[in-house]
């Protein structure tokens, strides 16, 4: 089984909103992930649609790789905290406010489905019987005579 990952780090977003955008997509084949970010309302779609291009084209880098993109799907994403840059915002009064401009780490990984098994029925093989006298077939049966019509 195939797997691979693709990260971005220091993503210009707190790991709060962008874990919201992940939970949509954990679990969905590739193809509907990416369809479902391209329609999400969140910025941060954007930068994760381009993280999980990412984790596929790794993937098909892989030694290994059945080369169906479509058995692909995404098995784990996440958003870890990075560093935050601490700026200050002026305040009334001469007093000034803490800002925390966060970022965050995204990690998308997908793996590759196992092939659908399909059950494939045994076809018994005829055995061998022995020869013998009573192995011949049978007499056909008699036919059974017809009634007589009765005529008026």
């Amino acid at each position: 089984m195939i797997e691979a990952q693709a990260t971005a780090r220091y993503v210009r977003t707190s790991a709060q909103k962008a874990g919201l955008v992940l939970e949509l997509i954990r679990g969905k084949d590739v193809n509907r992930a990416l369809a479902t970010l391209k329609f999400a309302r969140k910025s941060v779609a954007e930068d994760i649609s381009k993280v999980l291009r990412s984790a596929i084209a790794n993937a098909q880098q892989k030694e290994g790789f059945s080369g169906d993109v479509d058995r692909l799907y995404v098995s784990a994403c996440h958003a870890n905290q990075g560093p935050s840059a601490k700026r200050v915002r002026p305040a009334p009064m001469g007093r000034a406010f803490r800002v925390l401009k966060r970022t965050a780490h995204l990690t998308v990984q997908v793996s590759e489905r196992p092939a659908p098994v399909i059950a494939v029925e045994a076809v018994e093989t005829p055995k061998r019987r022995a020869r013998t006298a009573a192995a011949k077939k049978p007499a056909a049966k008699p036919v059974p005579a017809q009634k007589a019509k009765k005529k008026k």
